[in-house]
């Protein structure tokens, strides 16, 4: 009888170590941390992965488990190799999000704020937009079956029970909130110097007219600067989001699988 209690309860401890590795990529990584994604999918999702995944590892050894509190540190050890993978992505976007709100406040556009189901709270416009933008082109690129083969990686890497955070993660997330920033600008740059000149243009025109008001004018030509130059660059924002978001990915990867 112990025998079968051991049995049972190693293969329990492997696919709840699976299960708590792929929980935070599924929770936090782009496309699958929609609100409009249904909690009930997102747990089949991750039951049917962890499902697929157990077996290859049911033959390999565990480490030692004398107490809860080490079958709890590597819970958390597993949560953390997940959640370094799907958060680093969502860092990698949230700096388009930034953009996206400064681009609105500087051309009036943040009146206009929207609800979206996606966040849960109103978003600006140039924001929501952006972060679609990104998120197609991710789709497009095949992002999500790289952040699920990345993590399969991990597991070829350190199986259930073994991981562990590379020793540069922390350098790895830095150079991600770096690059977060300079892909936000480099998407909004169009925008952003469009918007500073009619600006400046609008500041010379109210000294040298000052019976013009500024104000009311200045709201109608950003609105409208701003969404021409989005229509015209908005292609080549969509092109700077491919490249950044490969690296990113091969990054996390090295960050995890290295030893």
């Amino acid at each position: 009888m112990p025998a079968i209690e051991t049995f049972l309860v190693s293969r329990f401890m492997v696919f709840t170590l699976v299960l708590a590795r792929i929980s935070p990529l599924v929770a936090t990584a782009p496309l699958f941390d929609l609100l409009a994604l249904p909690r009930q999918v997102k747990v089949v999702l991750v039951v049917a992965m962890s499902l697929l995944i157990t077996p290859a590892f049911l033959g390999g050894s565990l480490p030692a488990v004398d107490n809860l509190f080490a079958y709890g540190r590597l819970l958390v050890n597993e949560v953390l190799v997940g959640l370094l993978i799907g958060l680093g992505m969502n860092i990698l976007y949230s700096g388009l999000q930034v953009a996206g709100q400064i681009v609105s406040q500087l051309s009036g556009m943040s009146l206009a704020d929207v609800f979206s189901p996606g966040f849960n709270e109103d978003v600006p416009v140039f924001s929501q937009l952006f972060y679609l933008v990104a998120l197609a082109v991710f789709v497009a690129l095949g992002g999500h079956r790289l952040m699920i083969a990345a993590l399969l990686d991990t597991f070829a890497a350190a199986p259930p029970g073994h991981a562990a955070l590379g020793e540069n993660f922390a350098e790895v997330v830095i150079n991600i909130l770096a690059q977060s920033f300079s892909l936000g600008i480099r998407a909004a740059a169009p925008l952003l110097v469009a918007l500073l000149l009619s600006n400046l243009v609008l500041g010379l025109v109210s000294r040298t007219l000052p019976q013009i008001n500024v104000i009311v004018v200045g709201f109608s030509v950003n609105g409208l600067l701003a969404m021409s130059v989005l229509v015209l660059s908005v292609g080549a924002a969509a092109w700077t989001f491919q490249q950044p978001a490969m690296d990113v990915l091969d990054r996390l990867k090295e960050a995890l699988v290295a030893r």
